[in-house]
């Protein structure tokens, strides 16, 4: 139990100080409880406090300068400026003496609640870091605030209730006195006592004064001079380089046959064998990546043996064709009645190839293992995890308080980075060198060949009209490895459909898959809006009219179809060799989007002229941000959708870099990509993968009002989109 004053319920700091046997106070990460801290002695006790550590969340100086921490990764998306602003807002913080910093690596203080009831986890995916961290950030910040009124109501000795705060500066509007926020920290170090943090009053929306406003992002500058530090930035005295020969056949084990040759060559100082792979550390990078190149290995077989990429969709087919479901992800009304008593059925496989994450900077980690072996260092780019340790622990067999992980910046993530696999490698090799700090680089080569991809996968769809023209079945399965990474976004939630059914059929081919941008909303967007529009091709109707029937009922999803109808023009006819295709997306926020094409019927190339998008993502916190989030998102959606694809070929990965793996160049990219945001009191939805998953369905959709032909196969490379055009 917590000592409290028998009178008001409020903290007594030299009480608790005394009681707790050396225990600090912070703020937790839930922001409604305090958490304890534990430190060693009274000694560092008074250390944390002349520190000035407000909560576990902030800092602040005598001069008024103030840190604020980031629990979440910052890979391009603008965390390290969101969720500080957030906290910020409701601190009534001065913007202009801010500084962001990354929190500690730990979870019990820093997690997210809004993951799943009860847990708590540092995780920079799926969209949720600013949703699932804005009521923390707010309370957080409130209390904060508290905290600081607490001791000026103290030092004034006047009613909390008659101050008020303003860009970090405190008033007693009777008194005429003020005190800024770093002229109240000795009388906060001196206080008696902390305020009851259970409830704290949080701003109304339209009070915000930073929350939806022209906000700078705080890391720009120093990505912009050079200055900003990713972990492969990290150089470290003594350091060492690891690299590991991984081959292209997923799962396969090496014999090394000469391994004596090797550890002869200039700079090799050891080789690691892994179950999958051969590692080599060296002085050098260059040393070690020599030899690398030299080493001679016998590969055994594996589970991807045999396995074709190919040729496997007509497996996928057979799949589809059994009358036994998988596993049941919707199941509403009655599908097959409506089927059998369907005016017309309408029935399209779709496709999607392996697609790579291609995140700009190259994994890597530095890992620092003490001698005794009881202690690490990490310095990584990491999207976290369900461990924010990151496996580091489990590796060495030391408890997870003995590893300090050290976030740096990403160069990209998209999902890759929450995998743990290459910082466990470089434990792997810097225990085998203690204390040496170890930096472990995969190459781009590695990457591509054993990396981890967005799975293939089939979606075949049926869907039928009654006599009136309306979808009143709809039917989807999709067939593929990898559970929700092809099952994701496979639900129609904002379409008044009043019979549907969808599962999902396994397969698996030993392949390493990971979530990708958007995860299955990819290929099972792109399949549901393309039917939706084969629909109304063949029924003579506009699909922006078909789309408004069926989102009657769901007048947020409507709004951003008629706001993209708007900005887009669509009633008006695109100039000749030109069309457009819209398409409707849901991953948290709400977004419509249309592209207009033009297609170069020698070649088969499409290119992507124009973008007009429409969203609603709740309370926008950075709108600038999030139109630069959905300009990337488009971005990346046309590379996906026109150009992006792994091959495997008897087990083996054929693309090997970027010169066989394709990406949309700058010259390839849109002329103009135009986002309207759409006001919302809601809680704010992610932005990041909302965008992607809509490129696919709207170029489909204009090919098809182009020239009456399907495509539904990603990517639409030229030699498929000659195929569809001679159909």
């Amino acid at each position: 139990m917590l000592p409290t004053s028998q009178k008001n319920g409020i903290l007594n700091r030299r009480e608790f100080l005394k009681s707790s046997s050396g225990i600090a106070l912070f703020i937790g990460a839930s922001g409604i409880f305090p958490a304890l801290v534990s430190c060693s002695d009274s000694k560092t006790i008074q250390q944390q406090f002349e520190k000035h550590a407000i909560t576990a969340w902030v800092k602040i100086s005598e001069d008024g300068q103030i840190i604020i921490y980031n629990p979440a990764s910052e890979m391009g998306q603008g965390s390290m400026t969101s969720l500080p602003l957030i906290f910020a807002e409701e601190m009534d913080a001065d913007w202009s003496k801010v500084k962001v910093e990354f929190s500690p690596q730990e979870s019990e203080t820093y997690g997210s609640p809004g993951w799943s009831p009860g847990s708590k986890m540092m995780f920079t995916v799926g969209s949720r870091t600013t949703n699932s961290y804005f009521n923390t950030m707010r309370t957080a910040g409130a209390q904060a605030k508290a905290i600081l009124l607490h001791a000026a109501a103290q030092h004034w000795k006047v009613p909390i209730k008659e101050l008020s705060v303003e860009n970090s500066v405190v008033s007693h509007t009777e008194s005429a006195k003020t005190i800024s926020y770093g002229e109240l920290i000795p009388y906060l170090v001196a206080g008696e006592t902390l305020p009851d943090l259970s409830e704290v009053p949080l701003k109304a929306l339209d009070k915000f004064k930073l929350i939806g406003h022209e906000i700078p992002r705080t890391e720009i500058p120093s990505k912009v001079d050079g200055t900003a530090q990713f972990a492969i930035d990290v150089r470290l005295p003594d350091m060492v380089y690891g690299v590991l020969e991984r081959g292209n056949l997923h799962g396969a084990k090496p014999t090394l046959l000469n391994e004596s040759e090797i550890l002869g060559m200039e700079g090799v100082i050891k080789l690691v064998p892994f179950d999958y792979a051969i590692g080599v550390i060296a002085s050098k990078l260059e040393q070690a990546l020599k030899a690398k190149s030299q080493l001679k290995i016998d590969w055994s077989s594996s589970d991807a043996s045999g396995f074709n990429s190919e040729e496997i969709y007509q497996e996928y087919e057979k799949i589809a064709n059994q009358n036994q479901s998988g596993e049941v992800i919707t199941n509403e009304g009655d599908v097959s009645k409506a089927l059998r008593n369907a005016s017309k059925v309408y029935q399209a496989d779709y496709k999607n190839d392996y697609v790579y994450h291609a995140q700009l900077e190259p994994l890597n980690a530095v890992i620092q293992v003490s001698e005794d072996l009881q202690k690490a260092e990490v310095w990584v780019g990491s999207q976290q995890g369900m461990d924010t340790k990151l496996g580091v622990p489990g590796i060495l067999g030391i408890p997870p308080e003995n590893v300090n992980v050290h976030l740096q910046y990403l160069g990209g993530g998209f999902g890759r980075r929450s995998l743990s696999d290459f910082v466990e490698e470089c434990a792997v090799l810097a225990k085998e060198v203690a204390p040496k700090p170890v930096k472990l680089i995969w190459t781009r080569e590695d990457d591509l060949r054993y990396g981890t991809y967005r799975p293939m996968s089939l979606q075949r769809i049926k869907a039928s009209v009654d006599a009136s023209g309306n979808i009143n079945a709809f039917s989807h399965t999709v067939v593929g490895d990898g559970g929700n990474l092809v099952a994701s976004g496979i639900q129609n939630d904002h379409y008044a459909i009043p019979n549907q059914f969808a599962d999902w059929r396994s397969t698996t081919h030993g392949i390493r898959l990971k979530h990708w941008r958007s995860v299955g909303h990819g290929p099972n967007k792109f399949a549901i809006e393309s039917i939706l529009d084969q629909i109304a091709y063949d029924q003579k109707m506009d699909p922006v009219d078909l789309r408004r029937k069926l989102m009657a009922n769901s007048p947020r999803a409507l709004a951003t179809l008629e706001k993209a109808v708007e900005i887009s023009n669509w009633a008006e006819p695109s100039p000749e060799g030109f069309a457009k295709g819209i398409s409707f997306v849901e991953h948290g926020s709400l977004g419509t989007g249309v592209c207009e094409i033009s297609l170069n019927k020698e070649t088969g190339e499409i290119k992507v002229h124009r973008v007009w998008i429409a969203l609603d993502a709740g309370t926008i916190i950075q709108p600038d941000n999030v139109k630069a989030q959905m300009e990337g998102g488009i971005i990346m959606g046309i590379s996906s959708a026109l150009k992006e694809r792994i091959s495997v070929v008897d087990g083996h990965i054929q693309q090997n870099n970027f010169n066989d793996y394709s990406l949309l160049r700058m010259q390839d990219s849109p002329d103009i990509i135009e986002t309207v945001l759409i006001p919302s009191g809601e809680t704010p939805q992610g932005v990041g993968e909302t965008a992607t998953p809509m490129v696919a369905g709207a170029i489909a959709n204009a090919f098809l009002q182009l020239t009456g032909k399907y495509l539904r196969h990603m990517p639409f490379t030229p030699d498929r989109v000659l195929e569809a055009l001679n159909s």
